[in-house]
């Protein structure tokens, strides 16, 4: 096989798996592995692929400022989604302080708690209302309205924020990548994910794998800031640079 028709089957294996090892590529293509990691050196040097130690994973390009309706998104991962809620509930102790993201996972992790001894604080208005339905002390931060969130953000909700300390905050993201951390497409709402994580003695994000190695425009956090709850962890990269716990594994 010619290297230029190598390089396009390894690309294409690639882009239908998202990441890859050199020793999957080596099988399908029935070469050496050393052949592979010249090739995914030269690809990586060319900008087609992006390479890490064992693997390779395809190139992110930034998906922008577009996001999807709350009510599209509750429908995207269900399953793992509700996984995902379900195990991050148990983490809730008695006289913790919490903070609950906007977003369909954290949503769906409030149906899941069932601590009364906690308080929880919110920017989603979907997740206040939850909250209070179940009798649990809930405090609502303050500001500018996001319809198509439904998440309270701005001036005014990033400065009362800044008055609390959290034990534990429940975040979500967009987009997870190595270089770009944890990415959001608003730049509103990103500087308030930003303001909680900060303020947090312990800072979890809610993610399903679809949310992994994707760039959205606006970075809230890197990598270490948080401890990522999520069904699958296809790139164990991820692994090395923060905390990962699989529910679903």
């Amino acid at each position: 096989m010619l290297n230029e028709e190598r390089y396009q089957l390894i690309q294409q294996i690639i882009e239908e798996r998202n990441t890859v090892t050199v020793a999957e590529l080596a099988r399908i293509i029935n070469t050496s592995e050393s052949t592979i990691r010249r090739d995914l050196t030269t690809l990586d040097e060319l900008g087609k692929i992006r390479k890490f130690f064992g693997g390779a994973t395809k190139v992110i390009k930034n998906e922008g400022f577009y996001e999807d309706s709350v009510s599209v998104r509750e429908t995207i991962m269900s399953k793992q989604k509700t996984e995902i809620a379900k195990y991050c509930a148990e983490l809730i102790n008695d006289n913790d302080f919490i903070y609950i993201d906007a977003g369909t996972t954290t949503s769906r992790l409030v149906d899941f708690i069932t601590n009364e001894n906690a308080t929880y604080v919110t920017n989603g208005i979907t997740h206040a209302r939850k909250l209070i339905q179940k009798g649990l002390n809930t405090y609502i931060v303050g500001g500018k309205i996001k319809p198509v969130t439904e998440a309270i953000i701005g001036a005014e909700g990033i400065a009362n924020l800044k008055n609390f300390n959290f034990s534990k905050a429940f975040m979500g993201a967009n987009g997870i990548d190595i270089n770009a951390g944890y990415t959001t497409p608003d730049i509103e709402e990103a500087m308030i994910k930003e303001a909680a994580v900060k303020k947090s003695y312990l800072s979890f994000v809610l993610a399903d794998s679809t949310k992994f190695n994707r760039v959205f425009s606006v970075t809230f956090a890197g990598l270490k800031k948080s401890i990522i709850i999520t069904d699958t962890l296809a790139d164990k990269k991820y692994a090395n640079e923060t905390i990962v716990k699989e529910v679903m594994k």
